[in-house]
């Protein structure tokens, strides 16, 4: 069965079994994720419960609650590491200053292209940083594509760094991303998701960087009307469990878990790449104006005192390299 075969099955299934309940499960694990019902990422999560349950013949099953329904990305990392939820689906900003790990694929420009940002995170690079999180009551299952990041305002297009300088950008609660927004000359705000769209309404910022599918999805592009495509990050995704969930399972459920959570990522992916082409589409025929094939060098060159600062180690270090020779 190819990927495509194996995605339409999955999804399928899904729609006809719908979300697998505690009243046909032994044990239904919640999962939480900020974005709204049928993003890629719910989908994804979705279909993991779906292989899930049947791998474990309904023994563990997975509730989604998406929207942030169980709070946003920061209260949501905490509450899976007490064990109060048992997966989270949750951008690698956040966890940047927990784990020292996660900052190396959040680094600007660290990626080519996606396809390198693939054979990266999916080979033993990426497993790597996978193991981390278990020294933070977590255990990283898998990674998805969060899309490349650029940026959007609704003062001006933005053609260069210059027209950056003085702007206020929201950025997510990570201090990499505010030295990285910081380094191009504008002004970085910490902010929860949730709060983005009415605080560029009411002026409190001036815009936020973010995908397609994000900026679509949100509503963000009705009150901001210039994205520039830097592409600034093309950082992953990651799903993770709460060890103190994990470490309740056996072995044989432990394998199972990750298995499906590994499965899962093709779904993703292939969902991934038909969402961003329609998201792009609606957001262009909403009439904002985009701002393509800038000239990066500019941007990447203002990264090198964002990398001086935080790869310090030689473990970072060789992390940064391995990934720069990864083809």
């Amino acid at each position: 069965m190819n990927k495509l075969t194996l995605t339409a099955a999955l999804l399928a299934s899904t729609m006809i079994a719908g979300l697998a309940s505690a009243s046909d499960c032994e044990t239904t694990l919640r999962s939480s994720d900020t974005h709204p019902e049928g993003y890629p990422t719910v989908v994804a999560v979705e279909a993991m419960g779906e292989i899930l349950k049947e791998s474990t013949d309904s023994k563990l099953c997975v509730e989604v609650f998406h929207s942030a329904q169980l709070g946003q990305e920061k209260d949501t990392i905490e509450q899976t590491q007490f064990g109060v939820i048992d997966l989270n689906r949750v951008s690698l900003g956040p966890f940047n200053n927990i784990i020292e790990e996660t900052q190396i694929p959040s680094l600007p420009y660290i990626f080519r292209s996606v396809e390198h940002m693939h054979h990266v995170m999916d080979g033993p690079i990426g497993e790597e940083i996978l193991a981390a999180f278990a020294e933070h009551d977590l255990i990283g299952l898998a990674f998805y594509d969060g899309g490349s990041r650029s940026f959007y305002n609704r003062e001006k297009p933005i053609n260069s760094m210059e027209d950056l300088a003085g702007m206020k950008f929201r950025v997510m609660q990570s201090d990499l991303f505010v030295d990285m927004v910081d380094a191009l000359g504008a002004n970085a705000t910490p902010m929860p998701y949730g709060e983005v769209y009415s605080s560029i309404q009411t002026g409190v910022i001036d815009g936020a960087e973010n995908n397609w599918p994000s900026f679509e999805s949100s509503g963000h592009f009705e009150v901001a009307g210039y994205y520039t495509l830097d592409q600034h990050l093309i950082v992953p995704e990651v799903l993770v469990m709460s060890k103190k969930t994990w470490d309740g399972l056996s072995a044989e459920d432990q394998a199972a878990v990750k298995a499906a959570a590994k499965a899962s990522v093709p779904v993703m992916r292939d969902l991934w790449a038909e969402r961003e082409k329609a998201s792009e589409a609606k957001v262009r025929a909403a009439g904002v104006e985009i701002v393509e094939n800038i000239d990066k060098t500019p941007f990447i060159e203002a990264m090198v005192p964002v990398y001086e600062k935080y790869v310090t180690s030689d473990k970072l270090k060789d992390l940064v390299t391995r990934i720069q020779a990864t083809e």
